[in-house]
């Protein structure tokens, strides 16, 4: 996409650039139950957990749902613990929701949010308002700020060292062969260090890019499927953040985003001016 360069002291500071993004797919989040920890000499451990009443049958994919559930009396358990002072931590269960994309997956993927506040007692009111609700990305984020990438990148399998770690290929009448790492280290100490570079697994690990900006943030999917629809994906269905930069993983996997754990003060921070999406087709038509 085309955007105007709001970055202070840049060369094109104010002029329209390209910049490379990635379009992500976010359907709102299930907030499915609140739980309740509370603090020992081994550090915290679960005293209580509180489930919505209308949980979505898919999770029953995931987890061995009750059959019978009595939520209000669970409540109020729960109520009497935040309020005699044994809860030191709350968290939310959530869960995404697959079948409001274009993806053929059903089962949906379960994350635990820690929940933020001055008190416990607040954290526990804002927990209960959202319990059985969905949250949106736009109530968490907004155009401008930055996020951390957190997924699990592509899958190479089991690699040599000249594509796992660059090494140099050896010349032409190495013997043994040239693909492999010149030394395996000095006489002394007598072990292989784990620096040497190394046949093995290669991607398929998780990975946490920092500072990613948000472009842009909506909800409808038209407006930024390009022609023919994303390769390997489809058409945008639901709500859909556009970051600058790339992201780890292949297309449909699952992608979390966090508040930037190590923010940069000097970056711009507004929402940026966008000018122009491509939308052409990516099939080359």
């Amino acid at each position: 996409l085309f955007m105007i360069d709001d970055h202070k002291g840049s060369m094109t500071a104010g002029q329209e650039i390209c910049v490379p993004a990635t379009v992500i797919e976010t359907p709102p989040l299930l907030v499915c139950a609140v739980r309740l920890y509370v603090s020992t000499s081994r550090g915290l451990n679960t005293v209580s957990e509180v489930w919505a009443s209308d949980v979505p049958r898919e999770l029953s994919r995931v987890i061995k749902l009750p059959k019978k559930y009595d939520a209000q009396k669970t409540l109020e358990r729960a109520e009497e613990l935040v309020k005699g002072g044994k809860v030191a931590d709350i968290r939310v269960i959530a869960c995404t929701q697959p079948k409001m994309t274009n993806l053929p997956k059903k089962k949906p993927d379960i994350i635990e949010i820690r929940v933020s506040g001055n008190s416990v007692e607040e954290r526990w009111n804002y927990s209960k308002e959202i319990l059985g609700k969905q949250v949106r990305i736009s109530d968490v984020f907004k155009e401008g700020e930055y996020v951390d990438v957190l997924a699990i990148t592509k899958g190479k399998g089991f690699q040599g060292p000249v594509k796992r770690w660059g090494i140099k290929i050896l010349p032409r009448k190495t013997e043994g062969g040239r693909r492999q790492v010149g030394t395996l280290g000095p006489w002394s100490p007598a072990r292989v260090m784990w620096t040497v570079p190394a046949a093995g697994q290669m991607g398929y690990h998780q990975r946490t890019e920092f500072n990613k900006r948000i472009l842009k943030i909506g909800s409808d999917g038209k407006e930024i499927t390009p022609k023919g629809d994303f390769l390997r994906y489809g058409p945008v269905r639901s709500e859909f953040v556009v970051l600058s930069g790339s992201v780890p993983g292949p297309t449909k996997r699952l992608i979390q985003l966090r508040r930037p754990v190590r923010p940069r003060p000097t970056l711009p921070t507004s929402p940026p001016s966008i000018t122009h999406v491509a939308l052409s087709s990516h099939q080359g038509a």
